[in-house]
């Protein structure tokens, strides 16, 4: 399909501005040498070429059929493109018809032929491709003529298709495929592709979803082997999450997050809009470079856009690069009087010998040790003797240094195309926003720590007896009572309280006496999964008199079955979980505690395995991790067992999590000394979290 050496147009046309001359038009225009066969009954020649009556009369089978036909007519003629041995197809058309009663929808209908007939399909509702390499083009729409470049683009909306195709900022591709709605062919499988043509060094995504999960997850695994970067911008992360499930876990991963976890996983860079995307495949693009160890070192000339554009990195989280005293000492050299030597960088002064103090700052700058990107940050907003004298100056620092450099300027509105197409060609990415083009260095330096991962140690699992036993357990369906729960996560070896079950108020006691006062007494009814909701749970119980008190009060509301537990103490309040995504299996979730896990939704999500460098990402990756540091004179937690604990439940998820819908375990209380999970409520899979 994506190489295609002869096409069928059917539904061609010599009507002037029909679809169906235009896609014979679009396939001539940029050189391809291959054969059309033009398809109406009602020509015999369109366009100089000789027409046929229909896809049976071709004289040997095309490579692809482009079906340039209305939705009434598209089934029939995806059923003359598989009698007629032509292995794919490009369905622009919508396919949204009214069924028959009884009848599928037209689009699975074909879903069904295409799958059944192993045949490669463009679309539907599709722009179809334009594959630069070949010279190829597919597509009904007008669009430009595109240089080959090193950018595979993979688009499940045809207006993003044509504006990448349209982009002013010279990004090159090889292929650009508007996706449609995938009735056959999917991403995973236009990865695959660009993932063996040896022009790609970078692939855009712009998806709604993922058709192909397997297939997916098997292409970005093989990305990140290649050090091919993937820049995904994937909408419909707002949709309304599951409203009803028997655990917070499911709630607050939401549907996105199985997206989350697969891209931090693989190292996917994902950005929120069209400019953070185009900025990042440039700076990854433009020239190749990749950053090495440190943060961004950057040179201004206005103290007030300095000052904007340390509050952007901040809120992007850009490291910026502490320079050492060596570098500090050559800017102090060449600096005029009252300019600090810091990074980053105002280097105007008065403006005499700009260009000579300028080149020694930048010089040195790059050269510090722990500067692993570096930016040029001028506004190029006209022709002038200044905007001159910066381009000049990026022309002749650009090829001193193999670390990134880039031009960065702070309005989009801002970039002078002649000075931006200027620098593009010298090899030096232009970045057309504050935020957008930090945004782009912190994925460039994300996609190096993330490449600096060493492989994922394998978890440590309790004994085969021990494993098959809660398999067996959980497949049973039975939902599991907080101190089973707690069981389970002490045999993947996270630190839990010591919890036991009582029927009666004596079996009660009995367990307080042993653990000791404090305790915490909850119902342990069947049926109530969240006792708090229920008014369940009683803590700080002093004494015996009060338990008894207690005990006789929830058992007459909520029946005789509790469970005691020693208090567990003061310390920071966590929260850990596992969910189960239908596309991509088992999720580790790591969050905000207590009540804050609904309040602030902090969380991040991972794939497990994880070991402990993998965890502390999850970890530092919170908005709440400061708080693990101590907090007005509180000690610092023990982050180390947390981590720990945080490996112990991906041995779960990795071991169990097949057969285990959702897991919460909330709180898990974080001291200076250790952690322990407090409450965990098991859901298994074969019971409905709805």
């Amino acid at each position: 399909m994506l190489e295609a050496d002869t096409m069928a147009i059917v539904g061609a046309s010599p009507k002037e501005g029909s679809f169906g001359e235009m896609m014979i038009l679009e396939a001539q225009r940029s050189g391809w040498e291959g054969t059309i066969y033009p398809v109406n009954p009602k020509y015999d020649e369109i366009l100089g070429l000789p027409a046929f009556a229909s896809l049976a009369d071709l004289p040997t089978p095309a490579d692809i059929a482009l079906l340039g036909v209305s939705n009434r007519l598209l089934e029939a003629q995806l059923q003359a493109t598989i009698d007629a041995g032509i292995p794919s197809a490009a369905i622009f058309a919508s396919g949204y018809m009214e069924p028959e009663p009884g009848e599928l929808p037209l689009v699975d209908r074909m879903r069904t032929m295409a799958l059944e007939a192993e045949l490669a399909v463009v679309g539907g509702n599709c722009m179809g491709f334009l594959n630069p390499d070949r010279k190829l083009r597919v597509c009904g729409f007008v669009n430009p003529d595109l240089q080959p470049g090193p950018i595979t683009m993979i688009a499940h909306s045809g207006s993003v298709f044509a504006a990448m195709a349209y982009n002013h900022r010279q990004l090159g591709f090889n292929l650009i495929v508007s996706a449609g709605q995938e009735i056959a062919t999917t991403a995973a499988d236009y990865m695959d592709y660009a993932l063996g043509q040896p022009t790609t060094k970078a692939i855009g995504l712009f998806i709604e979803t993922i058709r192909d999960p397997d297939r997916f997850k098997a292409a970005v695994v093989r990305a990140a082997e290649q050090d091919i970067p993937i820049v995904a911008l994937k909408v419909g992360r707002e949709a309304k999450a599951r409203e009803m499930v028997a655990a917070h876990s499911g709630a607050l991963a939401g549907e996105d997050g199985a997206y989350e976890a697969l891209f931090a996983a693989y190292g996917v860079a994902r950005v929120h809009n069209l400019d953070e995307m185009c900025d990042t495949l440039e700076l990854f693009t433009r020239n190749g470079r990749r950053a090495g160890a440190g943060g961004l070192s950057s040179i201004h000339g206005s103290g007030g856009e300095r000052g904007m554009f340390v509050d952007a990195a901040s809120a992007e989280g850009v490291p910026f690069a502490e320079i050492n005293a060596d570098t500090v000492a050559k800017l102090e050299d060449v600096l005029e009087e009252g300019l600090p030597a810091v990074n980053p960088l105002d280097a105007w002064g008065t403006g005499n010998e700009a260009d000579r103090i300028y080149l020694a700052c930048m010089q040195a700058l790059i050269e510090d040790p722990d500067t692993a990107g570096f930016a040029f940050v001028a506004d190029l907003y006209q022709d002038t003797d200044t905007e001159e004298d910066n381009i000049s100056m990026a022309e002749k620092t650009f090829p001193i240094t193999d670390k990134p450099f880039a031009m960065l300027s702070n309005m989009a509105g801002a970039v002078h195309p002649a000075d931006s197409k200027r620098l593009r060609a010298a090899g030096i990415p232009v970045l057309e926003g504050t935020y957008s083009g930090l945004a782009a260095f912190r994925h460039l330096f994300d996609y190096r720590d993330f490449r600096a991962l060493p492989l994922v140690a394998k978890p440590a699992l309790p004994s085969e007896e021990v494993r098959a036993g809660w398999r067996e357990r959980l497949s049973s369906g039975e939902p599991l009572a907080e101190h089973v729960g707690l069981a389970l996560l002490s045999d993947y070896g996270v630190p839990v309280i010591a919890t036991a079950f009582a029927e009666s108020l004596d079996e009660a006691l009995a367990v307080a006496n042993k653990v000791g006062y404090p305790v915490a007494v909850k119902t342990a009814a069947p049926g109530i999964q969240h006792k708090s909701d229920a008014d369940g749970v009683r803590l700080g119980v002093a004494d015996a008199d009060e338990l008894a008190t207690i005990y006789e009060e929830l058992a007459g509301r909520l029946g005789p079955q509790v469970v005691v537990a020693p208090m567990a103490g003061k310390g920071v309040e966590m929260a850990l979980g596992i969910v189960h995504d239908e596309q991509f299996g088992p999720m580790v979730m790591v969050a905000a505690g207590g009540i804050l896990i609904e309040l602030l939704k902090d969380r991040r999500l991972g794939l497990p395995p994880l070991d402990a460098t993998r965890a502390r990402r999850l970890v530092d990756g919170l908005q709440s991790r400061p708080v693990l540091d101590g907090v007005r004179g509180a000690p610092p937690s023990n982050v180390d067992a947390f981590v720990q604990a945080i490996v112990g439940l991906s041995a779960v998820a990795a071991d169990l999590g097949d057969v285990i819908s959702e897991l919460d375990v909330n709180p898990v209380i974080v001291t200076s000394d250790g952690c322990v999970a407090v409450d965990a409520l098991a859901v298994p899979r074969s019971v409905s979290a709805y």
